[in-house]
């Protein structure tokens, strides 16, 4: 059996999985918590990435392996290599100001008009002006931008801190990382240095872009774990790894749930939507995946829980013995503020609550039908650039939810699979080793389930639509 490795460095942990190159099977796996913090010493990524790789029984039958990563986060190199400061992570919500100083001085519409992306406070391109505002020594040491993904796979490679002048040239990056900067044209598949420059104030290295089925170079030397010379694919972003490993085809959506929520399609071209909310993203393979994406999703889950004294499955459980529209008790969870829409300063809040209807039931359901609705208001997004859906995947952490499942199905007309359990970033990434050495994606086979259809219930986006107009959010 030949083997291969995934790597996904997410916003909360790092998860490593070993699998069959022939069939995509996952043999094992180890993963390793990150800190909690929004703003992290990426020094903390690698040691949680060689932990997860100790977890996982190490690499040494491996034969490639490939890195995915969150998207947007930067990491600030000097001209030796060190790192210069913490990384504020893409849902630090502390480079609004800066986000909205850049769409003053340039105009909103001139960055969708040139890279495809509303900028948001998420974007590498907020983040520089934040630290040139907040730490002007830090942005004068600068004299690289990574991003994640790009300075774990340079680290594999080899590279590191004092490593020395020249190393910082050897960054690399794909398709999906740099779209996600608002730095990047879709037009010309290049940098747009003067929207870094206008940004940073000064120009800096930025990983060279491979194509889809480049591949890195190989593993350096003294890695425990990992021995030297396997392969290194070109990796890529979270949901690119995400789309690549489900084999997504034109008219496919995907709704994720996890830290973040976030909904995607495949797309042969590029979108520029005006509106503000459609960011268009990159794929692995040369093509689009334009997507819209939520701060709030499986931690509400985790919130709503918690208030209740329940489990994950408690909560589901309550959630179902409600009625659709929990008796008119709405949440807008914005608990983290809110990306989609434009909601940095919002918090989430409870509507319509009397002594009749504020029961943990209806709580329970509240909390689910809050969260969901915000995540199909995303498909509104898609529908509203002229990307309409045939079909609904739905993956991520708190799919597995019967709650989750029945809700989605009750709010939204059209088809919805639940693929089979898996990493499917962590797939994704090795299907990317694989394509490293083999020249090809290689044609793994997906499991989807789709769930029974019901009855719609409009009354759940109206509710929430409501909720959203009493507190001046829409017209």
């Amino acid at each position: 059996m030949t083997l291969v490795a995934g790597i996904d460095s997410s916003t909360q942990s790092c998860k490593v999985t070993v699998r069959d190159l022939a069939t995509g099977r996952q043999v094992r796996h180890g993963n390793a918590r990150h800190p909690p913090q929004s703003i992290v010493d990426p020094e903390a990524w690698w040691d949680a990435l060689l932990l997860a790789v100790q977890r996982a029984g190490g690499l040494e039958d491996v034969v490639a392996v490939s890195v995915s990563g969150q998207q947007h986060t930067p990491v600030f190199l000097d001209a030796r290599g060190a790192v210069v400061c913490g990384s504020p992570l893409w849902n630090d919500t502390g480079s609004h100001p800066h986000m909205v100083a850049l769409n003053a001085e340039l105009g909103r519409e001139e960055w969708i008009l040139r890279t495809g992306l509303p900028l948001t406070l998420s974007d590498t391109a907020a983040k520089l002006r934040w630290l040139r505002d907040t730490a002007p020594a830090s942005a004068g040491r600068t004299s690289a931008v990574a991003v994640v993904h790009d300075w774990l796979t340079w680290r594999l490679r080899g590279h590191g801190p004092g490593s020395g002048p020249g190393d910082i040239d050897q960054l690399v990056t794909d398709r999906s990382e740099a779209s996600g900067t608002a730095y990047w044209s879709p037009e010309t598949g290049d940098y747009c240095t003067d929207l870094f420059l206008h940004a940073f104030g000064k120009t800096c290295v930025l990983p060279r872009i491979l194509g889809p089925l480049e591949h890195a170079g190989v593993t350096g030397p003294g890695l425990p774990g990992i021995p030297a010379g396997i392969v290194v694919g070109v990796g890529g972003g979270d949901n690119a790894a995400a789309a690549l490993a489900l084999g997504l085809q034109e008219g496919d959506a995907v709704m994720s749930l996890g830290t973040s929520g976030v909904v995607y399609m495949r797309s042969a071209a590029p979108v520029h939507d005006l509106s503000g909310y459609v960011c268009s993203y990159a794929d692995a393979t040369g093509v689009y995946l334009p997507l819209v994406a939520t701060l709030n999703a499986a931690r509400n889950f985790e919130a709503g829980a918690s208030v209740l004294g329940c489990t994950y499955a408690e909560l589901s459980e309550l959630a179902l013995q409600a009625s659709p529209g929990a008796d008119g008790l709405t949440l807008l969870p914005f608990f983290e503020g809110e990306r989609t829409p434009d909601l940095p300063h919002a918090r989430g809040s409870l509507h319509e609550a009397s002594l009749a209807n504020f029961t943990r039931p209806n709580f329970a359901r509240a909390v689910i039908e809050g969260t969901m609705a915000s995540q199909v208001a995303m498909l509104g997004a898609l529908g509203a650039s002229d990307l309409r859906p045939d079909r609904l995947f739905l993956i991520g952490g708190a799919a597995t939810s019967t709650a989750v499942q029945t809700i989605l199905a009750q709010m939204v007309d059209l088809p919805v699979l639940t693929p089979e359990t898996d990493e499917y970033v962590t797939k994704g990434a090795a299907a990317q080793a694989t394509s490293a050495l083999t020249g090809s994606f290689p044609a793994w086979d997906v499991t989807a389930q789709e769930l029974p259809p019901v009855p719609l219930e409009k009354q759940i986006g109206r509710q929430h639509r409501a909720a959203m107009s009493a507190l001046g959010y829409v017209a």
